[in-house]
């Protein structure tokens, strides 16, 4: 049993490592990360077997991200968000009135009804998604389809098309890892035993724990007077296909096909939001200090984990993207369902009365 899930754990890296070599060699944008997801889909879709792939070895990628990520953070990085903030923040809210907009609107043309395509649209985590879509009994099936659609779309379009604008061709396979030779070794490395288990801890505690935990800890850790050493780049590229993998195991071709002709209406949807938050970026960056990219990738309805790596190739500021990113993500899973529910709870109501 054991040298069966072995053989299949085995089977599945290599599948991913060949499809992030690929993408490295053919200097596609974030290639351990996409290159991964894309074999892995694939070789699922094609040839009917499952990847096997933990969520330990997933979610060890996660907590080696974050604490890269963590690094990021100086005493000025904190000093500079600060006014910033409301702007984002309101920017934000902008963001999500059209996604429910346009979500609400597309269902006069099409078989779904609003609460469904409302969660299917969100650019918020799919998990809380579907599981707050589920006690307004929506189509959670669906959502789940429409959420897959919009995290593939985006996680393909964003940093293709901000790699494309902000850097030259052939950068995005060395830029991530411009100085990350390790500064210091030896004993300096058990520093990192704090940030891992943070990220254990935070892991089912607070959304998208795994990677915050490490995340902030680390950059505590490296405002105070600890001096931290480098994230080695074998490390960086083991957990970007981790985390690649892993996203690629959970995206089936069945689930695509069960949308039919609707992932194509949400597929424009995706677009459409992706389209309006490079504007609303464009706004964010002309109404404050940011520079262009690192205000687009903050204001992203991307993953966290892509936008700071594409940020960090294209010469943005990652920690910031990361501390607005965190911000997205917290808003719109502490806010969100809650609102929805009493909207659509409220629609009923006025419907029946």
């Amino acid at each position: 049993m054991y040298t069966t899930k072995f053989l299949r754990l085995m089977e599945t890296f290599f599948i991913g490592l060949i499809g992030g070599y690929l993408f490295n060699l053919g200097n596609l944008p974030l290639p351990w990360v996409l290159g991964p997801l894309t074999f892995v889909m694939l070789w699922q879709g094609f040839t009917k077997r499952q990847a096997y792939w933990p969520s330990t070895v997933k979610n060890s990628g996660l907590i080696v991200l974050g604490i890269y990520f963590g690094m990021y953070f100086t005493v000025q990085t904190f000093s500079s968000i600060g006014p910033y903030l409301v702007t984002f923040v309101v920017l934000t809210v902008a963001l999500i009135a059209a996604s429910i907009f346009i979500s609400s609107v597309i269902t006069k043309w099409i078989d779904v009804d609003k609460v469904t395509s409302a969660f299917g649209s969100i650019p918020g985590g799919l998990t809380e998604m579907v599981i707050a879509s589920e006690s307004l009994n929506a189509r959670s099936s669906l959502v789940v389809i429409f959420q897959t659609v919009r995290l593939i779309t985006v996680l393909f379009v964003v940093p293709t098309t901000i790699i494309f604008y902000f850097t030259q061709v052939g950068s995005s396979a060395s830029g991530l890892f411009e100085s990350t030779e390790p500064a210091v070794g030896g004993w300096s490395y058990a520093w990192f035993i704090l940030p891992v288990l943070a990220g254990w801890l935070c892991r089912n505690k607070i959304p998208a724990g795994i990677v915050i935990g490490p995340l902030a800890l680390t950059a505590i850790l490296n405002i105070s007077t600890i001096d931290l050493p480098s994230v080695p780049n074998t490390f960086l590229i083991l957990a970007q296909m981790a985390v690649g993998i892993g996203l690629g195991k959970n995206i089936s071709f069945s689930d695509l096909k069960m949308g039919g002709k609707y992932s194509l209406v949400y597929f424009g949807v995706s677009i459409s939001l992706i389209t309006i938050s490079f504007g609303l970026g464009i706004l964010l960056a002309q109404l404050t200090s940011l520079d262009l990219a690192t205000a687009i990738l903050s204001i992203a309805p991307g993953g966290l984990i892509e936008m700071v790596l594409t940020a960090s190739i294209v010469g943005a500021d990652p920690a910031i993207v990361s501390a607005f990113q965190l911000v997205r993500i917290l808003l719109i899973i502490t806010f969100v369902p809650p609102f929805l529910k009493w909207y659509f709870r409220k629609n009923v109501k006025q419907n029946a009365a």
